[in-house]
C-alpha cells in the first residue's frame, strides 16, 4: 500500500471514531489495535504493539504529570489563589483598567502554580468577571484578559501539557520547561502594553472608580502576606532546575509539597480540599496516560506503514525553505485548533511534525515551544477553542459567543508577535536550558 493511502487509513478512522463521540483515547486505541491487525500481520502485530505501548508509560519523564496538577489542585480548592488575587488588587489603587491588570498579572502568577489553562481560565472567569462588570468595564476588557492569561498556563512552568509534548516528542522535559520562562513572562508582558492601550483608546472601556488607600506598611504587609510566599514556590521550583538541584520530576514533588505547606500554614487545608485536588488531578492523569499510549502506539504505526517516512520524503521534496515549512506547520496547529483540543492535535501532529523539524535543523526544544505557542493560540481560536467555552460557562448569562470571539483576537494577536520574535530571537527561548 502507498504511504498515502496508509496514512488516510489510519488518520481518516482516528477522525471517524472521534466524529461518533468516541473519547480521543480511545479512538486511537481502537484505530491502532485495527492498523497493527492490518498493517503488522494479526494477533501477533497487536501484541507487539500493546507491548510497546505499555513500555511507553514506565518512563519516569512522566512522573511530573500528576505532581504538577496537584499542585494546581490543590492552590485551587483551598483558596490560596483568591489570597493572592486580591492582594495584587489592593496594591494597583486606582490606576486605570487596574482589573485588566490584576487578572494578567494574578494570572500569570496562578498559572505557574497550577499549570492547567481550564483551571486557571476557570478561576479568573468566575473571581473577576463579576466584579468587573459591576464596575462598568466593557466585555472585551474583562473577558480578552482572562482568554490571554488562561493561556500561559501552558508555557510558563510547570506545565502538564509541555511534560506530555515533551515525553510525546522523545526531547529533554526540563529544557523544554525552562525555554518557557522568559517566553511566558514576555507575553505577560505584551498583554499588559496592550491593555494600556486599549484603555488610552477609549477610557470608558474601564471606568475610574474609588478604592481603599492603602499605606506603605500595609502594602508590604500584603506583599509578605499574600503574594510572595505564592510566589515563592514556582521562584523555588524553576530555581531548582536551572541550577541542577531538582530534576523535572523532583521540582514537581517539592512544588506540590510547598503548595500544601502553604494551605496548612494559612489554615485552609480542609479533607474536603484534599479529596477534590487528588479527584481532580488523578482524572487528567488517567487521561494523559491513555493519549501517551495511544500516541506512542500511533508512532509506530506510522512508521511501521512507511507513512512517516513517506510524509517527511513527500514534505521536504518541494524544497521549501525552513522558515516556510514552519510556518505551514504553524498554520496546521491554528488550523485544527478551530475544530479540535490540545491533546488530539499533539497525538496527530507530534509524531509527524517532530521528525519533519529535525529534517529541517530545528532545536526541537525551541520547535516544541513553538508548538507550545501554537497549542496556546488554539486554546481561543473561534469557533471551537476549548477556553471560549469555558469562559462561556462562568461569563454572566448574557455574555455572547460573538462577544467572547471579539475579545479573543487581540490576544491572539500579541502570541503571534511573541512567535515571530522567538523566530528571529531563538536565543530567548534557549538561554535558560543552556545553563
Amino acid at each position: 500500500m502507498e504511504w498515502y493511502w496508509a496514512l488516510a487509513l489510519l488518520l481518516g478512522s482516528i477522525l471517524a471514531l472521534m466524529a461518533i463521540g468516541m473519547p480521543v483515547a480511545l479512538a486511537f486505541l481502537a484505530a491502532n489495535i485495527a492498523g497493527a491487525w492490518f498493517f503488522m500481520g494479526g494477533a501477533n502485530g497487536i501484541t507487539l504493539l500493546l507491548n510497546n505501548g505499555f513500555g511507553s508509560l514506565t518512563t519516569f519523564a512522566l512522573v511530573p504529570i500528576p505532581l504538577f496538577l496537584l499542585m494546581g489542585e490543590i492552590f485551587f480548592y483551598t483558596g490560596l489563589g483568591t489570597r493572592m488575587f486580591n492582594a495584587i488588587d489592593k496594591l494597583l489603587g486606582r490606576l486605570p483598567g487596574r482589573l485588566s491588570y490584576v487578572t494578567v498579572i494574578g494570572g500569570t502568577g496562578f498559572s505557574t502554580l497550577s499549570g492547567s489553562s481550564m483551571g486557571s481560565t476557570a478561576l479568573l472567569g468566575s473571581l473577576m468577571v463579576p466584579e468587573m462588570n459591576k464596575r462598568g468595564y466593557k466585555k472585551h476588557m474583562s473577558i480578552g484578559p482572562i482568554l490571554g492569561t488562561g493561556g500561559l498556563a501552558i508555557i510558563i512552568p510547570p506545565s502538564a501539557l509541555a511534560v506530555l509534548l515533551a515525553t510525546l516528542a522523545k526531547i529533554d522535559v526540563g529544557a523544554l520547561l525552562l525555554a518557557g520562562v522568559i517566553p511566558g513572562l514576555m507575553l505577560a508582558g505584551l498583554y499588559v502594553l496592550l491593555i494600556y492601550g486599549q484603555t488610552r483608546m477609549d477610557p470608558d472601556a474601564a471606568p475610574a472608580y474609588e478604592v481603599e488607600t492603602l499605606t506603605g506598611r500595609e502594602k508590604l504587609l500584603q506583599i509578605v502576606r499574600d503574594i510572595l510566599p505564592m510566589m515563592s514556590v514556582m521562584v523555588l521550583t524553576v530555581a531548582g532546575m536551572v541550577g541542577g538541584i531538582f530534576t523535572p520530576s523532583e521540582a514537581a514533588a517539592f512544588g506540590a509539597l510547598g503548595v500544601l505547606i502553604l494551605a496548612a500554614l494559612f489554615r485552609c487545608l480542609t479533607l474536603e480540599a484534599i479529596r477534590k485536588s487528588v479527584v481532580g488531578a488523578l482524572r487528567v492523569t488517567l487521561m494523559a496516560y491513555l493519549i501517551v499510549f495511544g500516541s506512542a502506539t500511533f508512532s509506530q504505526l506510522l512508521a511501521f506503514s512507511g507513512a512517516s517516512r513517506g510524509l517527511i520524503t513527500w514534505a521536504t521534496g518541494f524544497d521549501l525553505e525552513p522558515l516556510m515549512m514552519l510556518a505551514v506547520m504553524f498554520g496546521v496547529l491554528l488550523i485544527l485548533g478551530m475544530f479540535m483540543e490540545q491533546i488530539s492535535m499533539m497525538l496527530l501532529t507530534v509524531p509527524i511534525f517532530f521528525p519533519l523539524a529535525a529534517q529541517m535543523g530545528f532545536d526541537p526544544v525551541w520547535f516544541g515551544l513553538i508548538m507550545l505557542l501554537g497549542l496556546e493560540i488554539s486554546f481561543t481560536t473561534p469557533p471551537f477553542g476549548l477556553l471560549l467555552f469555558v469562559m462561556k460557562g462562568v461569563a454572566p448569562p448574557d455574555t455572547t459567543m460573538r462577544e467572547i470571539y471579539t475579545a479573543a483576537f487581540p490576544f491572539i494577536g500579541c502570541t503571534l508577535v511573541l512567535v515571530v520574535i522567538l523566530v528571529i530571537f531563538p536565543g530567548l527561548a534557549l538561554w535558560l536550558p543552556g545553563l
